[in-house]
């Protein structure tokens, strides 16, 4: 079952985010499987709000596996994301 997977990080900085995406989309791994689609910007709080898109969740959590020490070496808080089933994604 595909699912839209929602994070949340307090006092998360764009620099954070584009130093952390940049060494994921280096990895000789990436992309992994079943991923879809991604999108990140401020959540309105002094935050930063990260969505994707997967095919199931046993894909993402395994993408998690792999990227947990860059996210711990890059200084990525540990948050609990919250993942929803998917009915439906449409891309252009």
């Amino acid at each position: 079952m595909a699912v839209i997977v929602t994070v949340e990080i307090p006092g998360g900085t764009q620099e954070l985010y584009e130093r952390t995406t940049a060494a994921v989309t280096a990895a000789p791994w990436w992309p992994m499987p079943g991923f879809r689609a991604h999108a990140a910007g401020p959540d309105g709080s002094g935050g930063w709000r990260v969505v994707d898109f997967w095919d199931s969740e046993d894909e993402f959590l395994a993408f998690i596996e792999k990227a947990r020490p860059i996210f711990d070496e890059h200084g990525l808080p540990r948050v609990m994301p919250r993942i929803d089933q998917a009915v439906h994604m449409m891309t252009r």
